[in-house]
């Protein structure tokens, strides 16, 4: 277990959490976190020692070369960083690693055991998975919680999701076990454009991580990022008469089972967002 002595006194403190691999399509999970860490200018906080969670020949370790001499080893692993985002009267705890190898269950009982020690009571776990949705339409978000009143509080689409799953919902499932409050939040990314980075998929979750937080959440160049993204996916669907077809048809599919409430819902979201950005500005003047 890693001594915790010597940390800064947190306030009120929130975890957002993400994991590159298998829980992380097209990067959009990870994407979000090192967003959050390059716009709140997050600090270095603690590092799990790697030679307990990973095999070294299944995730290797990179070299960092400087003027042919090695300067560095990067060890894969889970780093924690501690943002202090201007207009938020609680500090956040940025958590980006890798899917561990092996022990997982050791894993999830050193994390909540750090979570418990940084007075952390709110965890926000991240991930994005492929699927069948048109890259033309707005990137679905589902998830679940570790009760129904957190679900309800932020209109979190519930996922119906059984099958294998990944370090996010283990994670998830032992912070509630400890008593800790837990949401995930699942991006649909295009099975036909999966290659990352996915900018469109990682601003759905950073909108949905601003709805949690209510507070407006720094988007940096990710709009422009991720319409540039959607017009490049459209022309190279055009090139290709049968993937343009699949992606009308997904866009049908789509907007036939598209309920009405749900628009509203939407609407109403990107209101609130409005609103928090227009007060913000307001007091910053």
């Amino acid at each position: 277990m890693i001594e915790l002595e010597g940390l800064p006194e947190l306030v009120d403190p929130v975890l957002i959490a993400a994991f590159e691999g298998w829980n992380d399509a097209g990067e959009a999970s990870s994407g979000v976190i090192a967003h959050l860490e390059n716009e709140w200018k997050a600090e270095p906080l603690i590092a799990l020692d790697p030679e307990d969670y990973y095999d070294f020949q299944v995730t290797r370790p990179i070299v960092e070369m400087g003027d042919g001499l090695t300067r560095s080893i990067v060890w894969p692993t889970t780093r924690l960083s501690l943002a202090r985002p201007p207009g938020l009267e609680r500090d956040v705890v940025l958590l980006r690693g890798i899917e561990p190898n092996m022990r997982w269950r050791g894993f999830c009982d050193e994390l909540v055991g750090i979570a418990h020690e940084l007075g952390i009571e709110l965890t926000v776990m991240l991930g994005a998975l492929l699927n069948d949705s048109p890259h033309t339409r707005p990137v679905p978000i589902v998830g679940s919680a570790t009760d129904d009143g957190l679900a309800r509080s932020i209109n979190l689409e519930l996922t119906r999701y059984e099958g294998p799953t990944g370090i996010v919902g283990v994670l998830q499932q032992a912070f509630g076990a400890a008593g800790l409050r837990a949401i995930s939040l699942w991006a649909s990314v295009p099975h036909y454009v999966a290659q990352p980075p996915n900018p469109k998929a990682t601003l759905a979750l950073l909108r949905r991580v601003e709805d949690v937080l209510e507070i407006p959440v720094p988007l940096g160049d990710l709009v422009e990022e991720s319409r540039a993204w959607e017009n490049g996916v459209d022309e190279l669907a055009s090139q290709d008469s049968e993937v343009a077809e699949y992606v009308k048809e997904l866009e049908e599919r789509k907007d036939a089972a598209e309920l009405p409430e749900a628009s509203g819902d939407a609407i109403a979201a990107e209101f609130e967002r409005y609103l928090r950005r227009r007060d913000t500005d307001t007091g910053d003047q």
